[in-house]
């Protein structure tokens, strides 16, 4: 066993294994759990936006329909980090200013003064005194549903067109049986256009895996905050480990954990996509079929 303590009296293994152990590395270790958690709740999410998109896309009623396509067409004609920047700021400060016009009824300075947006302490989201979870938890919520928001209408688009592959013929004999609209959406359309949307999703999945280190950009401190900070070189008048330029290794680290998770994902979506079209009449289905004959 050996103590950390004096790391100027270690060498070799002893002080890499020191340095790796870090609270900051540590912290960067949790970072990558940061990411997973934030996949695991921005995926269902945008499926969720994407799919009401497109169910309102779609929607017989007129300014219900401009509504979705607008959406779809609105988000996904902006830039992702133009988006990001802007759309975060927008609601922060929506917030801010609802929580100023309930909570500071008697403010009598305008909030807006040149450049800069002043609203009273009480009306600040977080609080400037709420612990440091907090402030953490409201930028990770902004980035979730900002990410569910812009692939929320990548997601419409595609699941919009898988609506619309879906054979006809497969509505109107729903329709012939006495099937309601209704009925022949939840019984018909929506299990068999997930064969079609799948490919779309598949590779939106992927877009978004790579769009994760965006999370730098919204404060979050992501796993390339931490590399780009823990990488770059130190020297003994700021830390008990100093070293040279070390960020080449840090984000070949990285690369090597977004190639894994995304080669995983393939593996996954392709085992999804073989169940998918068991039976089903697409090109899938059918080379199943002849392979099993």
């Amino acid at each position: 066993m050996f103590a950390c303590t004096d790391p100027e009296t270690l060498s070799g293994l002893s002080w890499l294994t020191c340095y790796l152990t870090t609270g900051k590395h540590l912290a960067f270790y949790g970072a990558f759990g940061t990411v997973l958690l934030l996949l695991a709740i921005t995926a269902p999410a945008a499926l969720a936006f994407g799919f009401g998109g497109a169910m309102a896309a779609r929607s017989p009623f007129a300014p219900l329909s401009w509504l979705g396509r607008a959406y779809i067409a609105i988000v996904r004609g902006v830039p992702d980090i133009a988006f990001f920047l802007f759309f975060v700021i927008a609601l922060d400060q929506g917030i801010e200013y609802l929580r100023h016009k309930v909570k500071c009824p008697d403010w009598d300075q305008p909030i807006r003064q040149g450049s800069d947006f002043i609203v009273c302490q009480a009306a600040k989201m977080p609080l400037g005194n709420s612990a440091q979870w907090v402030h953490e938890a409201y930028g990770f919520s902004l980035a979730v549903l900002t990410f569910a928001i812009v692939f929320g209408a990548f997601a419409a688009n595609v699941l919009y067109g898988a609506m619309r592959a879906v054979p006809r013929a497969q509505i109107e004999t729903g329709e012939a049986y006495g099937m309601t609209p209704r009925q022949t959406f939840w019984r018909i359309l929506v299990p068999q256009m997930w064969v079609y949307a799948l490919p779309g999703l598949g590779n939106l999945w992927m877009v978004l895996i790579k769009a994760t280190p965006l999370l730098f950009l919204l404060g979050v401190e992501d796993i390339v905050y931490w590399a780009r900070d823990l990488g770059g070189a130190k020297t003994p008048r700021f830390t008990d480990y100093p070293h040279p330029d070390w960020r080449m290794w840090y984000f070949l680290a990285l690369l090597v954990f977004y190639l894994c998770f995304t080669r995983v994902s393939e593996i996954v979506l392709d085992r999804l996509m073989r169940h998918l079209t068991k039976g089903q009449a697409t090109a899938g289905g059918e080379a199943q079929r002849k392979a099993a004959a």
